[in-house]
């Protein structure tokens, strides 16, 4: 059978949904907010209640049909066929599932602290996780299939075109529990780790800092710490410490049982390190990874620690507090950028680089494809969810005007254009592992910041400018191998009893304090910091792929502009192949190697040289 293809970008433009009207946010202009009925009309739409249904009647069949049959089936005459149709309507609820899901998790993030919305995601959850329980089956007793009788049926078409999902999905066989422990470990998810994860989001939404009597969400609290002025700077930073020191027993104790959950998890499946399974999830060796570790931290004091010790002589310090490491090198006033000129910086950027990748980043501004304005209850920071192949991703954004709001904006688009683009794979394909997950999205931050600086003829606006994408890659690989390595030293105490608040906030700082440098004092209140970052709660060990797909696009883009032919198709086959690949196969046609010592210090050589670039600032 022919895979299925996306349409080419021009004739997608033809067929999508009508745009919706935008939100007036004054001098940021006209911005839009999700057209979610793009998936569903209402939550209680007909349409919603009948797929739901639907899902459900689907689920009790594709069991009926073939719960304890898929061994005798491989086995038979037509193995390949009975099988690929198997996987096909397996795929096919998936797809419906992922779509209702999708619908109420957007639907929430909107405004968390809505009760309605909220009991709504919870039940869809419920209800999915019943469902999900039904076709369990399917991936349980496909890894009970005789290891040859396999490997002979997934050569043979039709059934080779699942051949790499099904190659992923044995690799999960040494980690597999009994049907009956699997069915119990999916249950509880609600009540266990999605439960807890629910808790922190709704908590962190909730949340409100006082700075100058005014109270504030937590995104335009932390955006603060942005702000010209010391003082303004440093009364953020007082709010933040105390409603965080505030709600610390909740995030102690919300942290400390996650840990223990992930722990019970490897024991019970039998993954030797703490981080195991999120490699495997990854699809990536864990030397690759200890390697990308080795050398981050090797190249700690000649990028963070210099660039730091940097920018405290340019402000007049001999040493930056903790709410001055993102303050702007400048005194003057940071412009704001209007949202249709974000826009067009954007566009123009990825337009340069390919038509049809402006083309398809266009659909997420013309059809309301992306929810970008700061509102109350609303989730904080930003994200690309990529819904189901059968519909298209969505953007969630806390748009305010800065530059680095560009930036974010650029690589969560990044992220929409690569998951269009892999939704040709079908949806259990089309997932992209984390590792390469954020390749798309530096890549199109890395176009436009080239796009803005070469349009900056001003040498002082163009040091603003570097400093601002050093510090943004320094957060992106430096702080985020800080974080696992946090992650990795709080996961590992905690196989020895519940950790304090205190043991928690000790180990933060010192992390922090070894990858920033002495040029920054983590004083005072530093050390419940810990407590606003989600991926510790809602994804364990996935910031190291932040740092992965920096490093790795720092490699792809020197050879983008070396010039090579071909270079534009490669790239989008790369993206188009989701998760059909390994990183090898993906890299090759550039001619890269992840596996390769020298790899990561060549993408951390381009962060080196950014800083060496701002010392000549100085001498000049």
């Amino acid at each position: 059978m022919m895979k299925r293809t996306l349409p080419d970008a021009h004739n997608f433009l033809n067929n999508v949904a009508e745009p919706t009207g935008g939100e007036d946010n004054g001098e940021l202009g006209a911005m839009p907010g999700w057209a979610i009925s793009d998936l569903y009309p209402a939550t209680d739409s007909s349409e919603f209640t009948s797929d739901m249904a639907l899902a459900a009647r689907e689920a009790e069949d594709f069991a009926a049909q073939y719960q304890g049959k898929l061994a005798g089936l491989a086995a038979g005459p037509d193995g390949p066929r009975a099988l690929y149709d198997c996987l096909k309507g397996y795929e096919a609820l998936q797809d419906r599932m992922g779509r209702i899901a999708s619908y109420a998790f957007l639907n929430y993030v909107t405004k968390v602290d809505d009760a309605a919305r909220a009991k709504f995601f919870g039940d869809v959850q419920e209800k999915l996780t019943q469902i999900g329980v039904k076709v369990l089956f399917l991936t349980l007793e496909l890894n009970r299939i005789d290891d040859e009788v396999m490997d002979k049926v997934i050569a043979q078409p039709p059934l080779d075109y699942y051949r790499p999902w099904l190659e992923e999905l044995r690799k999960e066989k040494p980690y597999q529990l009994s049907d009956d422990l699997e069915r119990l470990f999916h249950e509880q998810n609600i009540t266990g780790r999605g439960g807890w994860s629910r808790l922190f989001s709704e908590t962190m939404a909730a949340l409100r800092f006082d700075v100058d009597g005014e109270m504030l969400p937590l995104e335009p609290a932390l955006n603060l710490l942005m702000a010209p002025d010391g003082e303004r700077r440093r009364k953020a930073a007082d709010a933040l410490t105390k409603t965080f020191q505030g709600s610390l027993p909740l995030f102690t104790l919300i942290t400390n049982t996650l840990s223990k959950d992930l722990e019970i998890s490897n024991r019970w499946r039998g993954f030797s390190d703490i981080a195991a399974a999120r490699h495997l999830a990854n699809n990536v060796e864990a030397e690759v990874v200890e390697a990308l570790v080795t050398a981050v931290r090797e190249h700690y004091p000649r990028i963070s620690h210099r660039y730091y010790a940097m920018k405290a002589k340019w402000l007049g310090m001999e040493r930056l507090e903790f709410w001055d490491r993102n303050a702007p090198i400048t005194s003057d006033a940071e412009r704001t950028i209007a949202w249709p000129e974000a826009q067009e910086i954007i566009l123009s950027a990825y337009r340069r680089f390919s038509p049809d990748m402006s083309d398809i980043a266009r659909m997420f501004f013309d059809n309301s494809w992306i929810d970008a304005p700061v509102r109350p209850g609303k989730s904080p920071g930003a994200f690309a969810h990529p819904t189901v192949p059968s519909a298209h991703p969505f953007v969630l954004l806390n748009y305010m005007g800065k530059p680095r709001d560009v930036m974010t904006l650029a690589h969560e688009l990044g992220h929409g254009v690569h998951q269009v683009l892999a939704n040709e794979q079908g949806a259990l394909m089309a997932g992209t592992p984390l590792t390469l997950a954020e390749t798309a999205s530096v890549f199109g931050e890395m176009l436009t910041f080239k796009s803005l600086l070469d349009a900056t003829p001003d040498r002082a606006q163009r040091k603003t400018l570097l400093a601002q994408k050093t510090e943004d890659k320094i957060n992106t690989v430096i702080r985020q191998i800080a974080f696992y390595e946090f992650e990795r030293r709080l996961h590992t105490e905690r196989l020895e009893g519940e950790l304090t608040a205190e043991r928690i906030g000790a180990l933060w700082v010192e992390v922090q304090a070894d990858s920033l440098g002495p040029a920054v004092n983590l004083g005072e209140g530093y050390d419940v910091y810990w407590t606003y970052v989600p991926h510790f709660i809602h994804s364990p060990f996935y910031v190291y792929a932040y740092a992965f797909g920096d490093c790795l696009v720092n490699s792809l883009y020197a050879v983008y502009e070396n010039g090579e032919d071909g270079f534009q198709k490669r790239y989008f086959d790369m993206l188009r192949a989701g998760g059909t690949k390994h990183h090898k196969e993906l890299l090759a046609p550039f001619g890269l190697n992840a596996s390769d010592p020298g790899f990561w210090a060549m993408g951390l050589k381009v962060i080196e040289d950014m800083v060496d670039e701002l010392e000549t600032y100085d001498e000049g």
